[in-house]
């Protein structure tokens, strides 16, 4: 028996059977890819997939389409993202950063009920770890769901507001944005707080507007994406802000943050007041994750993760949890 590479749970195989169904139809795939990671040798495989994402613009991502059982690299139109140990070698732990996402994801969904894109930890041929996740926004036939993120949606863009672009915003702004354009707001804003939440929790200080999407449904209605790109990304950038964007304008003048010099509950509560959501149901939302620190450190502990970074991981989060239980 081993530990399966999608849901941490024992299994005969590398996928248990429920992460086949969700990531791969069922099909048997190999957790082990027909090539290697991306190498001096083999850069011109690579390179035309190839595109710029987050953790401090170094991480790359690749297109692949699965025929039968294999995964192949494709240009584009693919059903998965794939993600290697980041290029940029000067990032601390960063053998760590596929697992680290691939936990992170696992985390959201198993302890917190978070929808989260169906996500698992995968080999290169070389056995250097990647990080695969399904594409949402991609239908069985190759057509595409109608998806923008909120740098689209607030009109931000690199040529109008700079190279930090998508650091500019507030996550209030991203709420007022949600009651605008999704019909079942209110109960789309509590996952959103939700997720703020959550971010905040496990440290990533990395979740900025384009890391956050609308997508219409086949009934032409606008809902919030299943969540993606969530790391805890502080263990590989320890000197990042504990937030990509503000709570909401004037937040850093609030009395606990200006005492403390950082978020806690009452910072979290007036968010919620402002997406409009019921302190009672608010408070509910923020006392789940003290509630669930020991469920949080259980699956820590059960993750690929080296054990320096596990360690790190969980006072990571044993310091946030202290900020969200103070007023």
């Amino acid at each position: 028996m081993m530990n399966c590479l999608g849901c941490y749970t024992e299994s005969k195989e590398a996928y248990c059977l429920s992460c086949r169904k969700i990531l791969f139809d069922k099909a048997k795939v190999s957790s082990l890819l027909a090539f290697d990671a991306p190498n001096i040798n083999n850069r011109d495989l690579f390179q035309e997939h190839s595109k710029r994402m987050s953790i401090s613009g170094v991480q790359l991502k690749y297109s692949l389409h699965r025929e039968k059982t294999s995964l192949i690299l494709c240009e584009k139109d693919g059903h998965y993202l794939l993600k290697p140990v980041p290029p940029i070698r000067t990032l601390l732990y960063v053998n760590d950063v596929p697992e680290n996402e691939h936990l992170t994801m696992q985390m959201a969904s198993q302890v917190f009920q978070i929808n989260t894109a169906a996500n698992a930890l995968i080999y290169f041929r070389d056995k250097e770890p990647a990080y695969i996740t399904r594409r949402f926004d991609v239908r069985n036939d190759g057509r595409k769901y109608q998806q923008e993120d909120f740098a689209q949606l607030t009109r931000r863009s690199k040529p109008t507001h700079g190279a930090a672009f998508k650091y500019n915003g507030t996550y209030e702004e991203i709420g007022l944005l949600i009651k605008q354009y999704v019909g079942a707001a209110r109960a789309v804003l509590e996952n959103f707080f939700k997720l703020i939440v959550f971010n905040y929790v496990i440290s990533n200080g990395d979740a900025h507007l384009k890391n956050f999407s609308l997508i219409r449904r086949e009934n032409g209605e606008y809902t919030l994406t299943p969540a993606y790109d969530l790391m805890s990304t502080v263990i590989h950038t320890p000197n990042e802000s504990d937030t990509a964007l503000g709570l909401y304008e004037g937040d850093m003048d609030a009395p606990f943050y200006a005492t403390y010099g950082c978020y806690g509950r009452s910072s979290f509560m007036e968010l919620a007041n402002r997406f409009g959501i019921v302190e009672a149901r608010a408070l509910r939302i923020i006392d789940q994750f003290p509630a669930k620190e020991e469920s949080m450190k259980t699956l820590i502990n059960a993750s690929f993760l080296s054990e320096e970074v596990k360690k790190l991981y969980i006072n990571n989060v044993k310091e946030k949890l202290k900020r969200i239980i103070a007023a």
